[in-house]
């Protein structure tokens, strides 16, 4: 699994112009895997998922649903932070000339292709064990 989704981490990193590197992490700030350099990859995973937990408070506490996303711009560029399926999310480092639109689209779909690895990855396990009890 962790092939593929070092895979998707890369294709990314070439569809989207000024994207530095990325991430997936656990919501409990495991690292999954990681295509990062110059930043120490398993804290970024920590404090996402530190991040994750105020900002599913703060959409809930607003009405506004389930967490999907956020962005932080500072000084020297952004770090997005999309969802993953339910047990994961997918952290993105870019520079400040990034295209924000291209890269909110891309990184969208290449979320929606992690959650589905990592289904994929989980389902058959489930269903063996399931077949194991039974």
């Amino acid at each position: 699994m962790e092939t593929e989704l070092l895979a998707e981490l890369r294709a990314l990193k070439h569809r989207v112009p000024h994207l530095a590197g990325g991430l997936v992490g656990s919501v409990d700030g495991l690292l999954v895997a990681h295509d990062t350099h110059g930043t120490e990859p398993s804290g970024l995973a920590a404090m996402t998922a530190a991040s994750l937990g105020l900002a599913q408070r703060l959409a809930d506490t607003t009405g506004q649903g389930d967490f999907r996303e956020s962005l932080v711009r500072g000084e020297h560029g952004y770090v997005a932070t999309y969802a993953a399926g339910g047990s994961c999310v997918l952290t993105l480092l870019a520079h400040p000339d990034v295209n924000v639109g291209r890269l909110h689209l891309e990184a969208r779909r290449s979320a929606r292709r992690i959650a589905d690895l990592l289904t994929d990855t989980l389902a058959p396990k489930e269903a063996s064990e399931s077949r194991e009890v039974g």
